[in-house]
């Protein structure tokens, strides 16, 4: 059996702490296979519980959204600097990460994705995660790499 070469891997980040082991993990197999290295992180806005939120809400949740989503782009290009990654092998999405990383992939030819898993347990597993919707939805590998617990 002849080992799979990857050529264009998908780093997709949450920016949550502990997430140094999974952007070394990226780095190490763009290293091994000396493959194409892209970042993604995908923006989920905040939805209101209520639609009454909608109306008296509207405005301020659009506010914080937009902070949010300058400090995850300010995030992104400071860490596609440390990788040397122009802007083409970066993308900051909106909407929910599992279908992101998948169109991102298809629209890219990723063959491997590496991002991070908390491990759920209980009530969490049941309802699902991130990493394991892109798991059984993707196309290409997929590398899950536990994040340590603090």
């Amino acid at each position: 059996m002849t080992e799979q070469k990857y050529q264009r891997i998908l780093l997709a980040i949450d920016f949550f702490e502990g997430n140094g082991d999974v952007v070394q993990r990226a780095v190490d197999m763009v290293k091994r296979y000396a493959a194409e290295l892209f970042v993604i992180h995908v923006n989920e806005p905040p939805t209101p519980a209520y639609g009454a939120d909608i109306v008296t809400w509207g405005s301020q949740v659009y506010e914080i959204n937009e902070q949010v989503r300058a400090y995850k782009k300010k995030r992104l290009a400071e860490l596609a600097g440390e990788l040397g990654l122009d802007e083409q092998h970066t993308a900051l999405a909106e909407g929910r990460p599992a279908q992101c990383i998948h169109q991102f992939c298809d629209e890219q030819n990723i063959d491997l994705v590496v991002m991070g898993t908390h491990g759920q347990h209980g009530l969490a597993l049941l309802l699902g995660s991130t990493a394991n919707s892109v798991l059984h939805g993707s196309g290409c590998d997929v590398l899950a790499v536990r994040l340590k617990a603090d």
